[in-house]
């Protein structure tokens, strides 16, 4: 018998949606989480932008995702009292080559499902923000901003109403398939070492049942970094920079190989002061990302960013010189930005499926149809639109583990 039904690995939006959903439907779920707080690395260091579903590929899981999950999350927050605002948002050709940009953008916007854009001219982008430079500029009024930090919150409060439980400070080490036997609860789990030291006084014969003995069977047995083991029978891994380390804990069992993961660097930099607009500013869309753009909290503080910068560690810094390209994209929609007015704010780290200069991957969503373990799902690349589709991906990693 599993000490717990299912366990979900990574307390950011994605794995406090899916096991939301999944205490939602009757499951017993406890997260784990390797920092000492909930959604401290991807969740937290984003634009917090409520996206519309614009920029995606037709049918791609990102743009389902994002439009139905803006829908849910907009609900949610109504439920929940988590702070939000539907301030929209303008995507701006800052040249003339860049206006016929728009048209494309708003056809697959409208192939997604998203039928509301707003073609704007030059004068009527200027009515919309007076302080803004542009040749003709798309408007969607769906997009948002969201308190992330509350949003979280509130999806731990409502996982814990279901029965659910968070636990943080808590590093998985290592994952096996296949639940300990009761006469080992207490002990350390058996580990490749110990399969070598059993070479020892182990024919092969014994051998082969001393392995499936305590390595095979139902379920997952969870070890964490103090030893500490648990034994579940669904298993979810949402873990964001570190998904597919944890995947790769699998990989003799897995009949297809763990894709690599690359560091797509995002820093921000705030504007002190009043903002100077009271929309969202994205230019039209650039290799990698979405482009220098403007977005403000929900005290209505502007910050520009992100870019783009591939690293290959883990790496927070925001390194001051980089506001020198700040300076010229921003200036290319507002102009008025002064000399030394640019503060280093934060940065976040995307999590890629493909390396610089590849096609934009979509997101990965694992069940036993793709990897072949029973009760196992994975969350895989899930960079932007990740936040605003948090719980549509919740939802469908449901579906995929237990049934609609």
């Amino acid at each position: 018998m599993a000490d717990v039904e299912c366990i979900v690995i990574g307390a950011g939006v994605v794995g406090l949606s899916a096991a939301y959903e999944l205490a939602r439907r009757g499951r017993e779920v406890i997260v784990l989480e390797q920092h000492e707080i909930i959604g401290s690395e991807i969740s937290a260091r984003n634009s917090e932008v409520v996206h519309a579903g614009i920029y995606y590929p037709k049918d791609s899981l990102k743009s389902k995702a994002c439009v139905q999950g803006k829908e849910m999350l907009y609900s949610f927050c109504e439920e929940y009292g988590v702070p939000y605002k539907r301030v929209g948002k303008l995507i701006v050709a800052t040249d003339e080559s860049q206006v016929s940009m728009l048209d494309g953008i708003r056809a697959r916007a409208a192939a997604n499902g998203v039928e509301d854009l707003l073609m704007l001219n030059e004068a009527q982008a200027r009515g919309f923000e007076p302080h803004l430079a542009c040749k003709g500029a798309l408007f969607s009024p769906s997009t948002g901003i969201v308190d992330s930090h509350a949003y979280m919150m509130a999806l731990q409060g409502g996982l814990e109403a279901h029965g659910g439980l968070v636990v943080v400070g808590t590093e998985v080490t290592q994952i096996e398939t296949g639940m300990r036997p009761s006469e080992l609860m207490g002990a350390d789990i058996l580990v490749e070492e110990d399969l070598e030291a059993a070479d020892e006084h182990l024919d092969e014969d014994d051998h082969e049942e001393f392995a499936a003995k305590n390595f095979k069977g139902d379920g997952f047995t969870v070890v964490m970094k103090d030893g500490y083991a648990i034994t579940c029978h669904e298993l979810v891994i949402a873990a964001g920079l570190h998904s597919n380390k944890m995947l790769s804990k699998l990989a003799g069992h897995m009949r297809r190989e763990v894709p690599k993961l690359y560091y797509a660097k995002g820093n921000y930099f705030s504007l002190p002061g009043d903002a100077p607009f009271s929309h969202l500013i994205y230019p039209v869309p650039e290799p990698g990302g979405l482009g220098v753009h403007l977005t403000l909290d929900m005290g209505n503080q502007a910050r520009f960013g992100p870019d783009v910068e591939w690293i290959d560690e883990i790496d927070y810094e925001v390194n001051e010189a980089r506001s020198e390209r700040f300076y010229s994209e921003i200036r290319k929609y507002y102009p008025d930005l002064a000399d030394g007015s640019l503060q280093a704010d934060y940065s976040g780290i995307r999590p890629k499926l493909v390396p610089a200069g590849a096609e934009a991957a979509d997101f990965a969503i694992w069940g036993e149809e793709t990897h072949g373990i029973p009760g196992l799902l994975a969350y895989m690349g899930i960079e932007s639109p990740g936040l605003t589709s948090s719980l549509a991906l919740g939802s469908m990693g449901a579906d995929r583990l237990i049934g609609a």
